[in-house]
């Protein structure tokens, strides 16, 4: 197979990995910065290019794995789009990855599928602030903006008080965000659980550095190799298909009332899952590749 790698630089662990694990397979692969991307959208014969220095050229590829930056999420689906009009198969599909990426969104399709996640608040007007501290029981609560990544703009307010400012000065920033209720029994360690199609294939628990509640390992968080329960597994699985993604990385946090999803990602990193657990992942989702791209492209997994 002929497989293109959508991604910012051939140099991340991730990428690089995927290549690696391709190459061995017998596969061909080329690394696409999408931003170096153009197109020619028409109905008889749609077109990806690319153009980096002198080289051009007109992308065919039999597969693609995105890799797309959340910084570069609307081009970097558009051009994958692009690639699916043309009938080329993608291991996760543009909408899968749009509807992963807005948070919102995510947390609503979620909870209209019953999957478990800690009670959550979203309101656009300063008269609903308290209301919002309410509806989760108040401090200690979480503060997330919808664009966040890797941890960053996610905050802890102590008290109801912090939290009332930290609302209102997003507020004044006129900055997207949700209120969460804080896990506090979980005592800052998540799950990342890594789904290919509908297995998980490994597991780490990620714990928060001291004086820190964000696990993320970009935060300093460290990661170990963890035993998930039956109820676990089945939670990150129907978060994953929920979401309409064949690879994804959910979270997952332990609460007093049982497994609760964080977030659903849609590029999961490979690197501190790989090295935590021994495990080739990139191997298993380019075994995955081969397998499922004789289906066909364009499934278009889940709805919303």
């Amino acid at each position: 197979m002929k497989i293109g790698i959508l991604s910012r630089s051939s140099k991340l662990y991730s990428t690089r990995r995927l290549k690696e694990a391709a190459e061995e397979r017998g596969h061909v692969t080329k690394v696409i910065d999408v931003l170096r991307c153009y197109m020619n959208i028409t109905s008889n014969r749609p077109t990806v290019f690319y153009k980096r220095g002198d080289e051009k050229q007109e992308l065919k590829f039999d597969a693609v794995i995105p890799r797309i930056g959340a910084s570069v999420t609307e081009y970097g689906t558009a051009v994958l789009r692009q690639f699916e009009v043309g009938n080329v198969y993608s291991v996760n599909e543009s909408i899968a990855i749009t509807r992963s990426r807005d948070k919102l969104r995510a947390h609503q399709l979620l909870a209209r599928k019953g999957v478990g996640m800690p009670i959550t608040g979203y309101a656009n007007r300063a008269d609903a602030t308290e209301d919002l501290i309410e509806f989760v029981g108040g401090a200690p609560l979480i503060v997330k903006v919808l664009s966040s990544t890797q941890g960053k703009g996610v905050l802890l307010a102590e008290t109801d008080k912090a939290a009332e400012s930290l609302i209102n000065a997003f507020r004044d920033l006129q900055t997207d965000f949700l209120v969460q209720e804080f896990i506090k029994e979980a005592g800052g360690a998540d799950i990342r659980c890594f789904v290919i199609g509908e297995k998980v294939i490994a597991a780490m628990m990620r714990k928060a550095k001291e004086g820190e509640f964000r696990s993320n390992l970009h935060r300093g968080g460290s990661a170990v190799v963890v035993k998930l329960k039956p109820e676990e597994r089945a939670l990150a699985v129907r978060a994953a298909k929920v979401m309409g993604l064949d690879i994804a990385g959910v979270d997952i946090i332990r609460s007093g009332h049982g497994p609760l999803v964080l977030e659903v990602n849609s590029s999961p990193g490979l690197e501190g899952i790989e090295i935590a657990t021994g495990k080739d992942i990139a191997g298993a989702i380019i075994e995955y590749i081969e397998k499922d791209s004789e289906k066909g492209p364009n499934k278009a997994k889940g709805k919303g």
